[in-house]
């Protein structure tokens, strides 16, 4: 038996901010939101939401040490802003029992619409909270972010393109559940990026709802299996090896190339689709030693109890070869 959930409500579009109290009603929600963004978002459009929704929003400076508790006047949570934001916005949501709305101001994971969120632990590991009642993607805000912040998640969408590989091996040598349909809808989110690479940030929409469609995936797996593979435990293990590691999807872009690789699938088209969106292919243009690379692609497998084409780990040697072969190093 599978839990399946899904956002009930998904807006994208140019000035679809101002629409958010619409939704909010659509949703038959109620009385006062907890608005939360950090200090950037509260100018770019957290200001904007609570305009709209009659409210005040509340800066989160330190995600670790911030209470997530709420008052008890509190009806629904609004998560305005980047990854950290909309993660803490469903745990807050989550734990207090209360409806989450997804407001992003820009397009750098599929985590937009996912039922999982990502804390910081000794491993970097992800845990199941409800998924977003509702979304609202104004891509006019997202289409101005950072070009870095848009090509990390265009890579991370990209990224599903192992995982589902993964998936597959996974269900044939280990018997695991398989999903075609959440297997399904996050091979196209990674085949519509990889097509239309060069015409993403002129038509951001088609970043933005190929996360939301990764982010539903997990929500119909139940799972972050058709999201996450070995490119993810690749760059989970450079979070943790790295003073300074690069963005996320960054990293799994990278990963994707090296992975696809060992699955002897196109690993020059997931490239050349990295390079078009501007996003790293190399540890060079990750910024991260080269030594680095080759401990965490040994790493990777120890990261989390997940079968992938890393099975029990590479040697030194292999790994060495792998990021070779395919011009990371």
């Amino acid at each position: 038996m599978k839990n399946i959930e899904l956002p009930r409500k998904v807006l994208v579009g140019d000035d679809a901010l101002y629409e958010v109290d619409e939704v909010a009603n659509e949703l038959g929600l109620k009385g006062k939101p907890l608005i939360l963004c950090d200090e950037v978002t509260k100018k770019i459009a957290a200001d904007t939401v609570a305009e709209e929704l009659d409210s005040k929003s509340v800066v989160i400076r330190d995600f670790e040490a911030s209470s997530r508790k709420v008052g008890l006047d509190v009806r629904y949570v609004v998560g305005v802003g980047g990854g950290k934001v909309l993660d803490f916005g469903k745990i807050v949501a989550f734990e207090n029992k209360l409806p989450y709305i997804s407001v992003p101001t820009t397009a750098s994971h599929d985590g937009i619409a996912s039922p999982q969120a990502s804390i910081k632990t000794d491993k970097p590991v992800s845990v199941q909270v409800h998924c977003p009642m509702g979304v609202v993607a104004d891509t006019k805000i997202i289409s101005n972010s950072p070009r870095r912040l848009l090509a990390s998640g265009a890579a991370d969408a990209i990224s599903n393109y192992t995982a589902v590989l993964d998936w597959k091996l996974a269900h044939h040598e280990r018997n695991e559940y398989f999903g075609d349909y959440a297997s399904a809808l996050s091979q196209l989110s990674a085949e519509i990026v990889m097509e239309n690479a060069s015409r993403i940030y002129k038509h951001i929409s088609i970043l933005v709802e190929a996360l939301i469609s990764s982010g539903v995936a997990i929500g119909i797996a139940g799972s972050s299996r058709p999201a996450s593979g070995s490119e993810h435990l690749f760059s989970h293990a450079l979070d943790l090896i790295c003073e300074k590691p690069a963005l996320h999807g960054e990293q799994c872009g990278v990963g994707t190339i090296m992975m696809a690789h060992l699955h002897d699938a196109d690993w020059v088209k997931v490239k050349e689709a990295l390079k078009t969106v501007e996003a790293p292919t190399t540890a060079k243009e990750l910024g991260i030693p080269q030594e680095k690379i080759i401990e965490a692609l040994v790493k990777a497998a120890s990261i989390r109890d997940r079968y992938t084409i890393l099975r029990d780990g590479l040697t030194e040697k292999k790994a060495r070869e792998l990021a070779e072969e395919t011009g990371v190093i």
